[in-house]
């Protein structure tokens, strides 16, 4: 049994099944976690949900902001970008169930050892505020009034967390976290334009995971969203989104024994978009 955690896939399909043949995935014996950004600008959004939904329990996936993106768009909360590919979900005779099971998807995941989610977590959550706060808005994401919650879901601030948020600004805060996050203050105030890697950090900011007294520090988190990020190496911080759709690479992480440990198999994406952007 091998347990993988797959970067964004973004809808790039073709480079997903390249990935899966040569890690020679079992969905009767091996396990993959797959670390949001499923869908949106690469070809075949369609046929990537399609694929992890048949894949039933071996397939475990997170959300990140272009899957909510997704959702919001279907319902007419946010107009669909020029440069989006999400028309075949849009269009698809069962895009009620796709949706449906869209957004029944967790927004982190702690799972043999690893705490895994699409973008960042603040530096003031240790691991159990993190999973308490991921139960939050999911629960919100899975409620019978969750498209009110998506109308209430876009905005910048608040910018920072505290406990006394109550409303759609404390879980706006909670999804800005979980899937835009890159750079922070040591206060854990959140900026949101900078797409640049872990050196282009605006001034007072720095990436998420180089806080200093980081309450997750001790614990091994992987994390998608952040394809500019090459070369980046820290004990315990596992950056998997390789920009496939961007001309990079779609990776996967095999599991080792050792806690923090991982293989790295990755394949060239063939249908790329322009080099040099960011999801």
């Amino acid at each position: 049994m091998s347990l993988y955690m797959i970067g964004d896939v973004q809808g790039c399909d073709e480079a997903l099944g390249r990935l899966l043949d040569e890690i020679a995935f079992s969905p009767s014996r091996d396990t993959l976690y797959l670390l949001g950004d499923l869908v949106n600008r690469g070809p075949a959004s369609l046929q990537v949900l399609r694929r992890l939904i048949a894949l039933e329990g071996a397939a475990h996936c997170l959300l990140g902001n272009h899957d909510l993106h997704l959702l919001a768009a279907a319902h007419g909360v946010r107009k669909p970008h020029r440069n989006d590919t999400v028309g075949d979900i849009l269009d698809a005779p069962d895009r009620d169930a796709l949706l449906d099971w869209l957004r029944q998807r967790p927004v982190a995941l702690f799972e043999h050892g690893w705490l895994m989610v699409h973008a960042g977590v603040l530096p003031q959550w240790d691991l159990a505020d993190t999973m308490a706060r991921a139960r939050e808005l999911e629960s919100a994401l899975r409620s019978a009034d969750w498209t009110s919650f998506l109308k209430q879901m876009y905005g910048n601030e608040p910018a920072f967390w505290s406990e006394s948020l109550r409303g759609a600004d404390r879980l706006r805060v909670v999804v800005n976290a979980f899937t835009r996050l890159r750079f922070c203050t040591a206060q854990g105030v959140m900026e949101f334009a900078t797409t640049e890697g872990a050196d282009g950090a605006p001034p007072g900011f720095m990436p998420w995971f180089d806080v200093p007294g980081r309450r997750t520090a001790g614990v091994p988190v992987a994390f998608g969203h952040w394809s500019t990020l090459r070369g980046v190496q820290r004990e315990g911080v596992l950056p998997l989104d390789t920009g496939c759709v961007w001309g990079g690479c779609l990776t996967a992480a095999r599991m080792l024994g050792s806690a923090g440990e991982v293989e790295r198999i990755a394949v060239r994406c063939t249908q790329a978009l322009k080099p040099g952007k960011t999801g």
